[in-house]
């Protein structure tokens, strides 16, 4: 007679119905949405800028979304599902905003040059090891202060959207963030999705926000796949050095950094040489499709490393994975869709982006100052983060983990000298 199986072992995930695993995932995937979504709503308007200065033609424009949305999804997906861990990869947003200005005096195809050799220069600090040394001397409280003072702005930023003078935006954001509230209270999974189906039924049955977006209307967007372009690149001295090697520095310090810094703040133990090395592959290959470089994502990977993703921190990495299809998928129609993302109502995606932050805002400055002798160098690291200035071509992030360091070295107490006894 077979024994009967221990209760325990008739309710394993694998006996789980199909329904109630993707139930489980869903907040999940949708947090990988979200991401996608801020980062085609925001980010992506800098590289729209740069192009437009460059007087780049449709078909380039959207060879180059196409191929920083397939670099960033192919890293994201197969990072995700290979360490486990909700690696969230994007596009060099600082590098973006330094092509505003460089791409109106170099030429596009001395860009992808310089494009190239920051790609290649990122390859090898990767794979030589030189950036997993470089984290291993920056203090856990100081990454946590770095990631809350990166994440400030977007929790000030959904109550300063209420300033806007766009007729209905007070309101919206008001609601959206009273419904915020009470769906927490019920379920703090669904809190951020349904607060924004909230907020996309306020703006297209009542107006509120931008009513007049071509979105609104459903009039003038036309469907088609995307087509890369190929350039072929062209080098020199003087592009590498004025734009090569500021897009290296400024994708290490202004986005590989904070990257790493938010999974540390998470408590994941992610390989970074790894991590580093496979975006800067991606940036290699992409670049001569207009990639101006891929590289780990700091904003959005709060929202996907946070428990608004999941509750169980090690069912986190299908959010990178999800994060990751999205990218690909909008990358494929990347002509069509990014016009869709980037006339969404600002203040609705400002909105949601700092609702869904607030958790990793919150766990930033708890993990920051729960270390009394590290508490003071935190205190600086988040204060010049959060002040966002930018000097001699280097982010406030940047500047935060230097003065940090400083002050932690500075104000580190000094060890007492022993005292021998002799005869």
């Amino acid at each position: 007679m077979n024994p009967v199986p221990a209760p325990s072992s008739l309710t394993t995930e694998a006996d789980a119905p199909h329904w109630a695993r993707a139930k489980d995932m869903f907040p999940a995937v949708l947090a990988g949405l979200i991401a996608v979504l801020i980062s085609y709503a925001g980010p992506l308007l800098v590289v729209l800028q740069a192009a437009q200065m460059a007087h780049l033609e449709q078909a380039q424009l959207a060879s180059w979304v196409w191929a920083i949305s397939w670099g960033a999804g192919a890293c994201s997906v197969w990072m995700s599902w290979r360490y486990r861990v909700p690696v969230i990869c994007a596009w060099n947003t600082p590098g973006a905003a330094l092509l505003v200005t460089a791409l109106v005096t170099v030429p596009f195809n001395q860009a992808v040059g310089a494009y190239l050799f920051a790609a290649a220069a990122m390859l090898l600090v990767g794979a030589t090891g030189l950036f997993e040394r470089l984290m291993a001397v920056i203090p856990k409280s100081l990454c946590a202060a770095m990631l809350a003072g990166i994440l400030l702005r977007f929790g000030l930023d959904v109550f300063g959207a209420a300033r806007s003078e766009v007729p209905g935006t007070p309101w919206l954001v008001g609601t959206m963030f009273v419904g915020y509230l009470l769906v927490k209270r019920v379920s703090a999974r669904y809190a951020v999705v349904l607060t924004l189906l909230l907020g996309v039924a306020l703006w297209r049955t009542l107006g509120w926000g931008e009513a007049s977006s071509p979105l609104a209307t459903g009039a003038g967007w036309t469907w088609s796949l995307t087509t890369p372009v190929w350039t072929t690149p062209a080098f020199s001295l003087s592009s590498i050095v004025s734009l090569g090697v500021p897009l290296a520095v400024l994708c290490l310090t202004g986005q590989q950094v904070p990257g790493i810094a938010v999974l540390r703040a998470a408590n994941y133990q992610a390989p970074t040489s790894k991590l580093v090395t496979g975006t800067g592959l991606a940036s290699l290959l992409m670049a001569p499709f207009g990639a101006h470089g891929v590289n780990l994502a700091a904003i959005t990977a709060a929202i996907c490393t946070g428990p608004e993703a999941h509750q169980r921190t090690e069912r986190r990495w299908v959010a990178g994975v999800a994060c990751g299809a999205f990218y690909l998928l909008i990358g494929s129609f990347a002509g069509s869709l990014t016009g869709l993302f980037a006339h969404l109502p600002h203040a609705m995606v400002t909105t949601v982006a700092g609702l869904a932050l607030l958790g990793a805002i919150q766990g930033g400055l708890v993990n920051a100052l729960n270390q009394p002798q590290e508490a003071e160098a935190a205190l600086v690291t988040f204060l010049v983060t959060a002040s966002n200035v930018t000097l001699l071509g280097l982010g406030s992030a940047c500047w935060g983990i230097v003065l940090g360091l400083i002050t932690y070295v500075a104000l580190r107490p000094r060890p007492q000298p022993s005292h021998f006894h002799t005869k």
